[in-house]
């Protein structure tokens, strides 16, 4: 992807460089998004954007940009890197100041970059679903905050990889929180459990988007703590995030989620999903077929 966005400008991907003391760089002292593109156009951008700008809100971020500008901004980058199945990646930090812990007493402009990667549908693990392990949640308590602090998320990630799985279940103490990088659902007897967006929790833009087909196809929801035991007396686990939709859970630290293939509950999940990306962004070419 040749072109990225740097403080409101469509540049050279080469050239978009920040300064060594960007608080982003040196504290993580910033707030990101990414944005999923099919077929040339973004999935769910209004709702990403509003949790960008609450995100930067809640860190005393004031974004230089409205979500209109910022929203004509991404489709002219997408345009120009000629993206049709990818990403968005975008982040703003507080900007360039001399290294000091305390926020800068001058005014800073906020420092936003943004570029695009081509990632394709993952269609043959929405098909076959995903191994996973447990690991105990260390993070803060603000994962409200889409921050670019993520040392905990990655660490959790990072073990996932080295046990050669997707995903890594984080929980503090006997209760399940969310993926290193998604949000995690349970069924049990035809009803889906998901724990409610609280501080100790990412929002996700996947998960609202599944709560509300599930709300409009009469599939019961519970938003609430579960436990580690309802994880593993569950008839159906699956994960959410931008780039895995609706990722059907096979295994959780090698023992199989019920019959070890995905369920029912989630396939019809996955087809809603489906469903809302066609509404937005048009046909799928790589749909789900079982």
């Amino acid at each position: 992807m040749r072109f990225a966005i740097l403080n409101g400008e469509i540049i050279e991907r080469s050239e978009a460089k920040v300064d060594v003391e960007d608080r982003g760089y040196q504290f993580g002292d910033g707030v990101y998004e990414v944005i999923r593109v099919y077929n040339g156009k973004m999935f769910t951008a209004t709702e990403h954007l509003n949790r960008f700008v609450k995100s930067s809100e809640s860190i005393g971020i004031t974004l230089p940009y409205t979500q209109e500008q910022l929203t004509k901004l991404l489709e002219e980058l997408i345009v120009k890197n000629n993206l049709q199945v990818g990403t968005i990646y975008m982040q703003i930090t507080r900007g360039i100041s001399p290294r000091n812990h305390a926020f800068p007493t001058e005014k800073v402009m906020p420092s936003l970059v943004a570029y695009t990667k081509e990632v394709a549908r993952p269609v043959e693990n929405l098909k076959t679903g995903v191994k996973t392990i447990l690991t105990e949640d260390i993070r803060w308590l603000r994962c409200d905050i889409k921050s670019l602090n993520l040392l905990g998320n990655l660490l959790a990630k990072q073990k996932a990889a080295v046990e050669g799985c997707f995903e890594a279940i984080q929980h503090r103490s006997e209760d399940v929180t969310e993926g290193s990088s998604s949000n995690i659902f349970i069924v049990k007897n035809g009803i889906v459990i998901t724990h409610q967006s609280d501080n100790l929790i990412l929002k996700g833009i996947s998960k609202d988007v599944i709560l509300q087909v599930c709300a409009s196809n009469n599939i019961e929801v519970e938003e609430r703590i579960f436990t580690l035991d309802e994880l593993a007396d569950a008839d159906e686990v699956f994960l959410s995030s931008t780039t895995a939709e609706v990722m059907p859970i096979i295994e959780v630290d090698g023992k199989s989620v019920a019959a070890g293939f995905p369920g029912p509950v989630t396939r019809r999940l996955q087809e809603l999903f489906e469903q809302e990306i066609e509404k937005q962004c048009g046909s799928l070419n790589d749909k789900i077929l079982y």
